[in-house]
């Protein structure tokens, strides 16, 4: 164990990010901890190579954690640049993205005095993150038909509209939906499915819909696989109701199951998508880091 205090924070943080939060309360941030005793060092997102390049050549010893400021995207680029550089450090997250779902399943308030304090605070959970060849996530992978929404939806369009973009673009999709044929392997058994889209979550809510795998823990071992099974458009519109409920895993016409393994693959080219972002193409092989992450937390959590 090294004796070098851990008087350093580095900030990775995304100036584009949605609701402006950042950029408002910049000097906020770096007066709670520099009155705490804490020099904060900014590192600015501008893609994963950087942050990367950074975290390779810190003393992690002199640092207390890493504050991100953004949504999941940033989120994303950040665990990363964490796993693929063996650094070890507690993550403190302040949501200022469109999408903030890795926030929202660890209950950071959007106050910015409230969110500071829970980073400043000592209280931890863990979370695992998700692999996808070799790629890290904390959200969710998707595949199919409508994976490729949030990529064809204009910026300024999102961060006016935030989630229910999303939506409009999904809807003005729909007729287009054609089935896709998949396998899914596991350690326990192989399915042959023809589906319309599929998600592999590792959180409990993606793209604004809180409860779109229920049964998620996010620190459980295990990746939640949802397979929306090819059914009447006429079926949409219902099992749609039901996702906003978290009803929709009990759905005949959708396969669910739990995994810590899984590969996909498909004699037909399928859009895929990780944490919001293009994925990999076909065929995918899932794991999991069980409690790769400590995410500072409420006293509450």
């Amino acid at each position: 164990m090294s004796n070098v205090p851990r008087t350093k924070v580095l900030l990775f943080y995304n100036p584009n990010s949605g609701n402006g939060l950042f950029k408002n309360n910049l000097d906020i941030i770096i007066g709670r901890f520099q009155d705490k005793g804490y020099q904060v060092v900014p590192v600015r997102a501008a893609g994963g190579l950087y942050i990367s390049d950074v975290l390779s050549e810190i003393n992690e010893d002199e640092y207390r954690q890493i504050l991100v400021a953004g949504g999941d995207g940033t989120i994303n680029i950040c665990v990363n640049a964490m796993v693929k550089n063996g650094i070890e450090l507690p993550v403190a997250i302040l949501p200022a993205g469109t999408a903030n779902d890795f926030a929202y399943y660890f209950e950071i308030p959007n106050d910015i005095d409230a969110m500071l304090d829970i980073a400043l605070g000592d209280h931890l959970a863990t979370a695992d993150v998700g692999v996808c060849n070799g790629r890290y996530f904390i959200n969710v992978a998707a595949l199919g038909n409508l994976v490729d929404v949030s990529q064809k939806t204009d910026p300024n369009l999102k961060n006016t509209l935030g989630v229910f973009s999303y939506y409009l673009k999904g809807f003005s999709e729909v007729v287009t939906l054609k089935p896709l044929p998949i396998k899914l392997t596991t350690p326990d058994k192989v399915y042959d499915e023809e589906m319309l889209f599929m998600i592999v979550m590792n959180g409990v809510s993606a793209g604004g819909l809180k409860k779109l795998s229920p049964n998620s823990e996010i620190n459980d071992g295990l990746l939640d696989v949802m397979v929306f099974e090819d059914m009447p458009v006429i079926r949409l519109a219902p099992l749609l109701v039901n996702a906003l409920q978290g009803l929709h895993p009990k759905d005949k016409k959708v396969l669910y199951f739990q995994t810590d393994k899984l590969k996909i693959e498909s004699p037909v080219d399928i859009s895929t998508d990780v944490d919001g972002e293009h994925g990999e193409k076909l065929p995918l092989d899932f794991s999991v880091l069980h409690d790769r992450l400590k995410v500072f937390t409420s006293e509450n959590f």
